[in-house]
């Protein structure tokens, strides 16, 4: 299985009604098994910065295969990855970014950002809860 537009596109719409309900504009990026963008959507005013971050969210998701929250808990002083963002670009550190995954394969990420780091984590987690019971629950 593999991350198309017409996915991403309602993986996306899930996110974009969450971040209304909770009248929140966001930007909302997604990329597939290569790490590149599908797609990209922007609520009326959202911050400018949030379209490099959101996307630097889904980058960080994909190329670590993991959340980009878990991934700030380990790169604190002392942890194993620690210093990770100084040697790689459109690394980020706080949450908004998660792994799609099937099978325990990272197929694509989401990243969200628009608010606080636990509004861009509730409005992501709809995205990929949505994309788990639609698409990884039927295989």
């Amino acid at each position: 299985m593999e991350i198309n537009l017409n996915i991403a596109e309602k993986i996306s719409e899930k996110c974009l009604e969450k971040a209304e309900k909770i009248n929140v504009p966001m930007i909302i990026s997604i990329v597939g098994d290569d790490g590149r963008l599908i797609i990209f959507k922007k609520m009326d005013g959202a911050l400018p910065v949030s379209i490099k971050i959101s996307q630097a969210k889904a980058y960080t998701a994909y190329a670590l295969k993991m959340r980009s929250d878990k991934l700030g808990e380990l790169s604190q002083p002392g942890k194993m990855l620690y210093g990770i963002d100084t040697v790689c670009d459109n690394i980020v550190l706080f949450g908004g970014g998660f792994p799609l995954k099937v099978n325990g394969e990272v197929i694509g990420a989401l990243g969200v950002s628009g608010g606080s780091v636990e509004e861009d984590m509730s409005v992501a987690e709809a995205g990929v809860k949505f994309f788990n019971n639609r698409y990884t629950n039927s295989l």
